[in-house]
């Protein structure tokens, strides 16, 4: 999707892969890509008015938890800082954004037949919970949440994003860990999003530190 971007590929554009070969997530890690699971990339073209960037990320969450609640309902899925949905604790998807030019490529690799097992963080799927559903209609649900949020984005700013990700993120006081690019750990509360998306740790002498970019994982 990358290479289609810097040539020129429209905004809109949808592309999915029945099985990937070098999937991957935050950092280079491998993410395991079988078949009957969702890898699928879209792109969006920045404009000057367009809110910042990096607030795509939570765009693309609130769009990825609506999309599979529509398979998984009642089974309370969670969004994690920045865009990992959760059922149980247990990872069900992650989301990849990389810039390319004016344009904004976003990688949803979501785990609908199988997840995997024995890995440092447990993983989960929708099969797992529910009846695995097609993967193109759950690509076509997708396409419809993100392009509506999209513009809910572009119209009204990252304020309505922001208030869906907190209506669906995991409680105020959820034990978080944050790890740095730097390699610095930091444990705290989950204390809300600031006005710009960014993660608000509660730490345990009760100051507030305020997370940019990091992993994050619960404790």
């Amino acid at each position: 999707m990358a290479a289609l971007a810097l040539n020129g590929a429209g905004e809109g554009l949808w592309l999915r892969a029945d099985r990937q070969t070098g999937g991957r997530g935050r950092q280079g890690r491998e993410w395991v890509s079988p078949p009957g699971n969702l890898f699928i990339s879209t792109l969006v073209r920045l404009r000057p008015s367009d809110p910042p960037a990096a607030t795509l990320a939570l765009v693309a969450a609130v769009a990825l938890e609506e999309a599979v609640a529509v398979f998984l309902p009642g089974a309370g899925v969670t969004i994690k800082w920045p865009n990992d949905l959760l059922v149980e604790g247990a990872k069900l998807s992650g989301i990849l954004l990389e810039r390319s030019g004016d344009a904004v490529v976003i990688g949803f690799g979501v785990n609908l037949a199988h997840h995997p097992e024995s890995l440092e963080r447990p993983a989960t799927s929708v099969g797992a919970h529910a009846p695995a559903p097609n993967v193109a209609i759950v690509a076509q649900t997708l396409a419809e949440c993100f392009d509506r949020w999209l513009g809910r984005w572009r119209g009204e700013g990252i304020a309505p994003v922001r208030d869906r990700w907190l209506a669906r993120a995991h409680p105020r006081g959820t034990a978080l860990t944050a790890r740095l690019a730097d390699g610095e750990a930091i444990d705290g509360l989950f204390h809300g999003l600031d006005a710009s998306g960014a993660l608000i740790l509660r730490l345990a002498d009760g100051a507030q530190r305020v997370i940019h970019a990091a992993d994050v994982f619960l404790l």
